[in-house]
């Protein structure tokens, strides 16, 4: 299963999109300084994610999120999920 996230941090409110097969890790590598755009700017909470059956799903989601350059879009998605933080890991069993 793949997954397009968003994970935002804590400091600043901004917020990062990705896709990965492990959400638990990538949130784990943004907090630790492992990823490139993130180091140093957080820390960071995952607080949107969605399944995919494959990672070029996952991929072509999170570039629709991307494209739209949109905080109120993200913060929408967000709100009408109406999960967050660890309680999205539990999400993992749906599929999008």
């Amino acid at each position: 299963m793949f997954f397009a996230y968003i994970v935002q941090s804590l400091a600043s409110g901004r917020f990062y999109i990705g896709h990965s097969d492990d959400v638990d890790q990538r949130v784990e590598d943004h907090n630790t300084g492992r990823s490139h755009y993130t180091k140093g700017r957080g820390p960071w909470e995952l607080v949107y994610a969605e399944a995919f059956r494959t990672r070029a799903e996952a991929m072509s989601r999170e570039r629709e999120i991307k494209k739209r350059k949109s905080k109120r879009y993200i913060e929408k998605l967000i709100k009408k999920s109406g999960r967050a933080g660890k309680e999205l890991l539990k999400y993992r069993g749906t599929v999008g």
